[in-house]
């Protein structure tokens, strides 16, 4: 374990080598090599040019990360004191030392405040990093509409002390927003890992619909699906079925519950676009079933998609989760589907006739009305399926044996290790 065979006499790589095995030091060891060795530094540095062809990282986020890693001196040579120091405070450090790191790094012009402009100018790179491999001509304009909701569901609370830059980001305002983009936060905090299919942050499902359907018909879009999945695990994010259209199958509750029952498979997501133009909607992580009571389990959420984009997990204060009820005749049982809260004041609800319903304030999963009016009327209604290995049916109903709260103790537990959890005080 260690730094054994080390000789700085450097207080910080030294403590740094302790947070890994000497296997992983040798390890470090050889990526540097290799990186130094494509650098024309007689193996002593690496340079940037090495540094962002490696690890897949252009534009101001690029430029940033290296600026972090070689610690602000500006001489374009990053030493291996530098990579074990950067990964070390990164990789291993604590929840607020990593969030520290990434808050820091988003910050790309260096001078302290963190602020809209900046937080554009990353989001611009993430989208093409991620979705450049679907559109190899796309640009930056692509995405901006994804960038401005993403932007939207951030707070900039810090005033402009010195009257230049704008209001800022504080740290507390980019821990409440990381909590709700959570894909952006994973592409984030994996900044240090070479790019790839399974690198977090970099998942986007393949979208299935039929030959007649035209991609432009779909609310959908790759960009919403990547932001949606990073509240999911990675074997949910490999295909993701369109099973409902209400354009292309007809508005009727009939049709959709129809559509979506028997495929096999039993997460869903389900999204809304009405007539003020916003789109939202919430993941299913169970079938759509009748049931004259709230049923489901802490893995489903409700998400914003346009003009906002942001998700929202259950925060425990109520296991009133999913709502499914048809052919009912009490008025105590609205019939419909929808998402939280409590009967007649859902967080979502669609009613039976697939033309009206509502979006309020929701303290199951802390969310606020997703439309711009409470009350809403769907103009299109869409529903995809989460397409799972077979091997993987056995695993989601055994997920669902215990008491809810059991399992959304293990939800957040898992979340906690890869720096996920969401907290219901930030």
């Amino acid at each position: 374990m260690g730094n054994s065979n080390s000789s700085s006499a450097n207080p910080r790589f030294t403590s740094a080598s302790r947070a890994f095995t000497q296997k992983k030091l040798e390890d470090l060891k050889s990526l540097f090599a290799s990186l130094a060795s494509k650098s024309q530094s007689n193996d002593q540095y690496v340079s940037y040019p090495a540094f962002q062809e490696y690890f897949g990282l252009s534009g101001s986020l690029g430029e940033r990360i290296f600026d972090m890693v070689t610690q602000h001196r500006k001489d374009d040579k990053l030493t291996f004191e530098d990579l074990v120091i950067a990964k070390a405070t990164y990789e291993k450090g604590t929840d607020d030392e990593i969030a520290e790191f990434i808050y820091q790094t988003l910050d790309v012009t260096g001078n302290g405040v963190l602020t809209r402009s900046d937080l554009e100018s990353v989001l611009v790179v993430i989208l093409k990093s991620v979705l450049s491999a679907e559109s190899s001509d796309a640009e930056s304009s692509d995405y901006k509409e994804m960038v401005d909701a993403l932007l939207n569901a951030a707070t900039f609370s810090k005033s402009d002390d010195d009257g230049g830059s704008g209001k800022g980001m504080t740290f507390a305002d980019f821990r409440s927003w990381s909590s709700h983009v959570p894909t952006t936060r994973k592409f984030l905090g994996s900044l240090l890992m070479p790019p790839g299919p399974v690198r977090p942050g970099y998942q986007v499902p393949n979208l299935l619909y039929g030959d007649g359907v035209e991609s432009d018909r779909l609310l959908l879009k790759k960009e919403y699906a990547w932001h949606i999945g990073g509240a999911l695990p990675h074997h949910e994010l490999v295909e993701w079925k369109l099973l409902y259209h209400s354009s292309l199958h007809g508005q009727s509750f009939n049709t959709f519950l129809g559509h979506t029952s028997n495929t096999g498979m039993s997460a869903s997501v389900l999204i809304i676009k009405d007539r003020e133009g916003c789109v939202y909607g919430g993941y299913a992580s169970q079938p759509w079933e009748r049931y004259s009571d709230f049923y489901g389990d802490m893995k489903s959420f409700l998400f914003q998609l346009n003009p906002k984009a942001a998700i929202y997990r259950p925060t425990g204060a109520n296991t009133n989760i999913q709502w499914c009820a048809t052919n009912f005749t009490s008025e105590n049982i609205p019939n419909g589907i929808g998402f939280g809260g409590k009967i007649n004041h859902y967080g979502l609800f669609v009613s039976a006739s697939f033309d009206q319903g509502q979006t309020f304030e929701c303290t199951t999963f802390g969310s606020p009305s997703l439309s711009k009016t409470s009350r809403i009327q769907p103009e299109v209604i869409e529903c995809w399926g989460i397409v799972q290995a077979s091997n993987e049916q056995d695993s989601k109903h055994n997920a669902m044996k215990g008491t809810v709260l059991e399992r959304f103790k293990e939800d957040r537990n898992m979340l906690k290790l890869v720096g996920m959890a969401g907290n219901s005080n930030d």
